[in-house]
C-alpha cells in the first residue's frame, strides 16, 4: 500500500503551454528549412565552370525528377509530425488545466476531505441526531411512566429503576452538552468532529442500554400481565384522571383572570392548554373505559396497551395544566418584582455612570460604547416605568427587558437583577421544555439540544433564556413542518387518526405503533397495540 505521505504529495507539474509551443514552432521551423534548403542550394540558371580535361556527366531530365519528389517526402512528413504533437500536447494541456488541483492556471478547488469521508461525516451526523432523538423519547417516557409505578407503590420501590433513569438522563445530558459544541463548530477539524459524533452516538447508546437493562425488572413491579395487578394500576390512572379533570377546570378559570388582568402576549404561551389538556382527558377516557372493559374479558394483553395509552394522555394533560399554574404564579412573582427590579436597575445605571466618568476606568468596554449602553438602558427604563404605569402590562416581559438592556453593563450592586434574570429564564425553560414534551412525535434534535443547553445553563448562568427561546422557536418549526399531530381528540378516535394520536404524542412510533413504555430503544415498545 502506497503510504499516506507519498500519496498526499502533489505530482510533477506539467510542462508550461509556452514550452510546448515553443518545440510546435521549433519543429515547424526545422521543416520548412529542410523544405526550402534544396531550392536554396540548387541554381540551374548559374554558370558552372566547366574543366576541359574531365567530362561532364548529365543526368537525365527523367532522374532528377524523381529526385525532387523523393525529397520533399521527408522534410513533409516531420513536418505533419510536429504538427500533430503540438496540437496532442495542446489539447492534452487544456484538458489539465480544466481538472488541475496544483498552483496556478485554473482555479483550485479548496482542500478537504475526499467525497467517501465527507458522506461518511454526514450519515454518522445524521444518525447522531437520531439516536438523540430516540433517548431523549425514551427517557421522558420512561419518566412518566415512572411516576404512574411510584403513585402506586411509593418511592422507595421504585428507587432502583429512578437511579436508572437519573444515570440514563446523565448520559443524554453529557450527549445533548457535545452536540451543542458541535453545532457551536467545536472543533473545526473534520477528524475531531467525527470523534464528536461518535461520542455522542456512544452517549445515547448507553443511555438507552441503562434503561433496557431495567425494562424487565420494571415490569416485573407493576406486573400488569397479571390480571389483579393490572385492575390496581387502572385504578390508580382513573384516581390520577379525576384529580387532573379537576384541576383542568380551575386551570381554565385561573387562565379566564390571567387574561382579564394582562395583556393577550402575556398569556400566549399557554394559550390552547386547557383545550389541550380537555382533548386528553377526553382520550384517556376512552382508552381507560376500553381497558377496563377488556379486563373484564380477561383480554389483559389488549387493556395493557389502552392503559398505556390513557396513562400517556393523562401525563400530557397534566403538563399542559401544570404550565398554566405555573404561569400564574410567575406572573405574581414577577409583578411584585418590578418595582425593586426598576429601583436596582437605575443603582447599576448610576455606577456604571461614575466608572465612565473616572478618569481610571477598568472597563475593558470602549467608552464610546458605554456611553451607548447606558442609553439604551436609559430609554428602555424610561419606556418600562410609562407601561408600567399606563394599564395592564407583562411582568415577566418586563422583567426581561430590563435585565437584557441593564445586565450588560451592571456591576452586581443591585441583586435583584440576578434574581429576575433567574425567574424569567426558569419561565422560558419550562415553557420550552413542556412543549417540547407534548410534541415530542415530531420535534427534532436541535430543539431538544437548545433545551438541554438552557437546562444546563439554568442553574448558574442567567444567559440560559436565549436557548430557551431558541429551543421553542425550533419545536414549533417542526410543528409546522411536519404538522401538529393533534386535531380534536374527537375526529382521531377511530381508525388511522386514533392510532396517530396514541402513536406520535403518547410516545409511541410516527407510524402509529403501540404506545411506549418504561425502558430503552430495545425495549420501550414491548406492550400491545391498542386495538380497538
Amino acid at each position: 500500500m502506497t503510504p499516506s505521505s507519498l500519496r498526499s504529495r502533489p505530482r510533477r507539474a506539467t510542462p508550461h503551454l509556452s514550452a510546448r509551443v515553443v518545440h510546435a514552432v521549433l519543429g515547424g521551423a526545422a521543416g520548412a528549412v529542410w523544405l526550402v534548403l534544396p531550392g536554396m542550394t540548387t541554381n540551374p540558371g548559374a554558370p558552372v565552370a566547366i574543366s576541359a580535361d574531365r567530362p561532364v556527366a548529365v543526368a537525365p531530365a527523367q532522374e532528377d525528377g524523381e529526385t525532387s519528389a523523393a525529397d520533399l517526402v521527408l522534410p513533409l512528413v516531420v513536418a505533419g509530425a510536429a504538427a500533430a504533437a503540438a496540437g496532442y500536447g495542446y489539447v492534452r494541456r487544456a484538458r489539465r488545466l480544466r481538472t488541475r488541483t496544483t498552483p496556478g492556471g485554473a482555479p483550485v478547488r479548496p482542500a478537504g476531505p475526499p467525497p467517501d469521508a465527507r458522506d461518511a461525516l454526514s450519515e454518522l451526523d445524521a444518525r447522531a441526531r437520531a439516536l438523540l432523538t430516540e433517548a431523549d423519547d425514551c427517557v421522558r417516557t420512561s419518566r412518566e411512566e415512572l411516576g404512574f409505578a411510584e403513585a402506586r407503590f411509593g418511592a422507595a420501590e421504585v428507587a432502583p429503576f429512578a437511579r436508572a433513569l437519573r444515570e440514563a438522563e446523565a448520559e443524554l445530558a453529557a450527549a445533548f452538552r457535545m452536540r451543542q459544541q458541535y453545532d457551536e463548530e467545536v472543533p473545526r477539524d473534520d477528524s475531531a468532529r467525527r470523534q464528536t459524533l461518535a461520542g455522542i452516538v456512544g452517549r445515547c447508546q448507553e443511555a438507552g442500554r441503562l434503561l433496557d437493562a431495567e425494562a424487565a425488572g420494571f415490569d416485573r413491579l407493576r406486573g400488569l400481565e397479571r390480571e389483579r395487578e393490572l385492575g390496581e394500576a387502572l385504578v390508580v390512572a382513573e384516581n390520577l384522571f379525576r384529580d387532573l379533570t379537576a384541576r383542568t377546570v380551575r386551570a381554565r378559570s385561573q387562565l379566564a383572570d390571567l387574561r382579564a388582568r394582562h395583556p393577550a402576549y402575556a398569556t400566549a404561551q399557554v394559550t390552547g392548554h386547557a383545550e389541550q389538556a380537555e382533548d386528553r382527558l377526553l382520550f384517556a377516557t376512552s382508552r381507560l373505559n376500553r381497558a377496563r372493559r377488556r379486563v373484564d374479558r380477561g383480554e389483559t394483553h389488549r387493556a395493557i396497551g389502552h392503559l398505556r395509552a390513557a396513562e400517556g394522555a393523562i401525563a400530557q394533560a397534566a403538563v399542559f395544566v401544570t404550565g398554566i399554574d405555573r404561569l400564574a404564579a410567575e406572573l405574581a412573582t414577577a409583578a411584585g418584582m418590578v418595582p425593586a427590579a426598576l429601583t436596582g436597575a437605575e443603582v447599576e445605571i448610576a455606577g456604571v455612570r461614575e466608572r465612565a466618568a473616572a478618569a481610571d476606568r477598568p472597563d475593558a468596554v470602549p467608552a464610546g460604547e458605554l456611553r451607548a449602553r447606558i442609553l439604551h438602558a436609559d430609554a428602555v427604563l424610561a419606556a418600562v416605568r410609562e407601561e408600567v404605569t399606563g394599564g395592564p402590562y407583562d411582568p415577566l416581559d418586563v422583567l426581561r427587558r430590563i435585565v437584557r438592556a441593564v445586565l450588560p453593563v451592571a456591576d452586581g450592586r443591585a441583586g435583584v437583577l440576578p434574581a429576575a434574570a433567574r425567574l424569567v429564564a426558569r419561565s422560558a425553560t419550562a415553557d420550552a421544555a413542556d412543549y417540547v414534551t407534548t410534541h415530542r412525535g415530531v420535534v427534532g434534535s436541535a430543539a431538544r439540544t437548545r433545551l438541554a443547553e438552557a437546562v444546563r445553563l439554568l442553574g448558574s448562568d442567567a444567559r440560559a433564556e436565549q436557548p430557551a427561546r431558541r429551543a421553542r422557536e425550533l419545536a414549533e418549526q417542526d410543528v409546522r413542518v411536519h404538522g401538529t399531530p393533534l386535531g380534536t381528540v374527537a375526529g382521531h378516535e377511530s381508525g388511522a387518526g386514533g392510532a396517530l394520536l396514541g402513536g406520535i404524542l403518547l410516545g409511541g412510533t410516527p407510524a402509529g405503533g403501540p404506545p411506549a413504555s418504561f425502558g430503552g430503544p430495545r425495549t420501550r415498545a414491548r406492550r400491545g397495540a391498542t386495538s380497538p
